[in-house]
């Protein structure tokens, strides 16, 4: 490949270049699982306090916790160095892409597909995909930056910024959406999901990586992040073994679903990514800037998603089904655009012009 194509295998380990092959088997392992132990997912189930399934939570936390350690708040002192770039990203992250979400979902689920998805699934699958919508990517976004050449510092900021906004957005924009939509919002489960699962981490890790920075420093860091990695990784994957666990039934006798609620997650994936993407090329931002400002926006925080979708409609829910379609198909979109970014990179000032 040349210096414009997609870097085979830099930034990206053995998990993540296969993450949609670990998930599909994942999901199969626990369709299979559900039909064959049926009992055991019934008491998995019934282990629950304030609306939060508890193996659930402990997984959830296994995979968010990692990532906010990697969050450093001292990078905020830096947020006005390239604020083209970090305007690109908070507009299209928090006033375009979540009411573009649940746009395209309503026009689907609700009108598209309306022949081929009972009304009450067709309000559960359109709540998961707006759980998605409205949560940035906050972890894999590293990765996709790293394969585009991207600012790291600039990647960190907009991480930060993102996540300090997350805390107190996300359960706003929510609510509104579900009830511009009729979806009934339990405000209760909704704020305690976000301070169990946004705020509670993030206090943890940035009091985790004090700590390190001050025994170690930024090497400390990136080694305890390199040895809690792999309890990250298991927990996506045991929460997907769960979810389509309680979903096998459903999914077995409806497999065409997977594919329905896949159709308008694909079509916003790329339109929100282009919209981000044309207009840095407009406001002639560097590429290094550019590239990571489109995609974060353009992957999600489904971790975040498939907690809330779980704490607010439960763990055989359709809303909960349509977040994990959201991993699914994310890997190979976002490789996707990465080769589209590194090969249209002449399009953008280099390193140094106007950001």
């Amino acid at each position: 490949m040349s210096d414009t194509s997609l870097p085979a295998a830099a930034g990206l380990g053995l998990f993540e270049r296969w993450l949609s092959v670990w998930v599909a088997l994942a999901i199969g392992g626990g369709l299979l699982l559900g039909n064959l132990f049926p009992g055991l997912f019934s008491v998995l189930a019934a282990m629950e306090i304030a609306s939060v399934n508890l193996p659930v939570a402990v997984l959830i936390w296994a995979m968010v916790y990692p990532m906010m350690v990697g969050v450093d708040f001292g990078s905020l002192r830096q947020v006005g160095d390239k604020p083209k770039g970090l305007i690109v990203t908070l507009v299209v992250n928090w006033l375009i892409k979540p009411f573009t979400m649940a746009a395209l979902g309503v026009l689907f689920f609700n009108y598209v597909f309306a022949g081929l998805i009972p009304p009450d699934d067709a309000q559960a699958y359109l709540a998961g995909v707006i759980l998605l919508g409205a949560a940035p990517c906050t972890a894999m976004v590293f990765v996709w930056s790293n394969l585009t050449r991207g600012d790291a510092t600039y990647t960190l900021v907009q991480v930060s910024v993102n996540d300090v906004i997350m805390v107190f957005a996300f359960a706003p924009i929510v609510a509104l959406l579900l009830g511009v939509t009729d979806i009934v919002v339990p405000w209760d489960t909704l704020l305690l999901s976000v301070g169990l699962y946004v705020l509670l981490p993030l206090l943890a890790g940035y009091v985790t990586r004090q700590n390190l920075v001050a025994k170690g420093g930024e090497a400390a860091v990136d080694g305890f992040k390199a040895r809690v990695q792999p309890f990250s990784m298991l927990g996506l994957l045991a929460t997907v073994v769960l979810l389509f666990g309680f979903q096998g039934e459903v999914i077995l006798d409806r497999p065409l679903v997977i594919v329905l609620i896949a159709v308008p997650l694909l079509i916003q994936s790329y339109g929100i990514f282009f919209v981000a993407y044309g207009a840095a090329r407009i406001w002639r931002i560097p590429f290094n800037v550019a590239a990571p400002c489109a995609l974060i926006g353009t992957s999600n925080f489904f971790e975040l998603a498939v907690a809330v979708a779980i704490s607010l409609f439960g763990l055989g829910s359709g809303a909960a089904l349509a977040t994990v379609v959201g991993v699914l198909v994310e890997v190979p979109v976002m490789l996707s655009l990465v080769a589209f970014a590194n090969r249209t990179q002449h399009w953008f000032p280099k390193e140094g012009g106007a950001s």
